[in-house]
């Protein structure tokens, strides 16, 4: 794989997100990082430089002579940043809603028209890859870019656990519902709406990790 010299680092950060969303590199787990520099041919200065950015999001352990460690926040934590995005979200929702052309809201549509079928095909990956760039265009809708650099830092930390969400039984069929509705109050221009379902979007997600750490101490 090649990287663009200049974004090394975050590159790498992103497919290190990607491996720990989709379980490649689990809680606990010692990241080789002579293994993965060798594989992506890249040197170890990125690879660490990606390390710590991840260490600030909370991911990565780096443990001083021994390395570096997968990792995750407290439940309080991640709450935390999912209220604040709830509020910077729904804010997006109702500008975009009331700045949306024709052209925005066809796009809009295409999106969730991939969303739709990857829900069809119970193909969880690929459903909050789409659902990435769904919630970035919005936000791009919005056009106030210092919202934008706020809420693209925050996104990327919370994209794990919007994957993490799906695997509570109905939480899949939940999404696609709330993201429906969501779109149909974009349809009627409707931006107090817009914004209510997305902060409400943000909540559920919520919500659910909580009942899946309540489930997995239960079950320990």
């Amino acid at each position: 794989m090649k990287f663009k010299k200049a974004t090394y680092h975050v590159q790498i950060a992103d497919m290190l997100r990607d491996m720990i969303m989709t379980g490649k590199l689990k809680e606990g787990d010692k990241v080789n990082e002579g293994k993965l520099c060798e594989t992506m041919g890249i040197s170890k200065t990125p690879m660490r430089e990606a390390l710590r950015v991840l260490s600030v999001e909370g991911l990565i352990r780096l443990v001083p002579n021994r390395g570096a460690f997968v990792t995750k926040p407290e439940f309080e934590e991640i709450a935390e940043m999912f209220d604040v995005m709830s509020l910077l979200e729904g804010f997006c929702a109702r500008r975009a809603c009331e700045k949306m052309t024709p052209k925005h809201f066809a796009h809009l549509e295409m999106l969730h028209a991939r969303l739709e079928e990857n829900f069809e095909r119970h193909d969880q990956e690929e459903y909050i890859r789409i659902n990435n760039q769904y919630h970035s265009f919005i936000q791009e809708i919005a056009g106030n870019r210092t919202l934008n650099q706020i809420v693209a830092g925050l996104r990327k930390k919370i994209l794990l656990y919007r994957f993490q969400s799906l695997n509570l039984p109905t939480r899949f069929a939940d999404s696609i519902r709330e993201h429906r509705d969501l779109l149909e109050a974009f349809r009627q221009r409707d931006f107090s709406r817009a914004e209510a379902l997305m902060r409400e979007h943000l909540k559920n997600q919520t919500m659910a990790l909580k009942r899946l750490v309540e489930q997995s101490q239960a079950a320990t």
